[in-house]
């Protein structure tokens, strides 16, 4: 089974552009939690995949809550700056879904805190003015561990 990544209201084009592209590149699986703050035929969206959306297994949701009705039982990791393990500290198993909230304000707060067990985080600075990675670079480096632990199946 593939790893899922999915970005919940996403708000700008290239890093889901970006991360279109990897997991078209990787097998993986893109979900897109709506509101969107673009339209997946966007420009700047297509041209961050390049012509690689046609390999892209993608679904989109209409909201957070239809895509836990679909995937609520799924094993899921919670992306966030206030995440309570690092994310190499994760056993990833196949079909593992990796959520990732929009770039200004990241997962909403109440999720996050229902799922404190499932947070994991990427090691920053301590250095307060710096808010967080960029959200397709935090995707493809956990992204990137999973398989690596999973012995990047199907790739070369």
């Amino acid at each position: 089974m593939p790893i899922h990544i999915v970005f919940v209201e996403p708000e700008i084009p290239p890093n889901t552009g970006n991360i279109a592209r990897s997991c078209a590149a990787t097998g993986s699986v893109l979900h897109l939690v709506e509101p969107l703050g673009f339209s997946i035929d966007d420009k700047s969206v297509k041209r961050a995949g390049l012509d690689y959306w046609q390999f892209v297994n993608l679904e989109v949701h209409k909201s957070l809550k239809d895509f836990l009705e679909k995937y609520g039982d799924r094993n899921m990791y919670l992306a966030t700056t206030k995440g309570k393990q690092l994310y190499s500290e994760v056993a990833y198993k196949d079909g593992d879904m990796l959520v990732f909230g929009k770039e200004t304000a990241g997962l909403p707060k109440n999720f996050v805190e229902e799922n404190q067990s499932k947070t994991v985080r990427i090691p920053m600075s301590k250095d307060t003015r710096l808010r967080s990675l960029n959200l397709s670079n935090s995707a493809n480096i956990i992204l990137f561990e999973a398989l690596r632990q999973l012995g990047f199946p199907n790739l070369k």
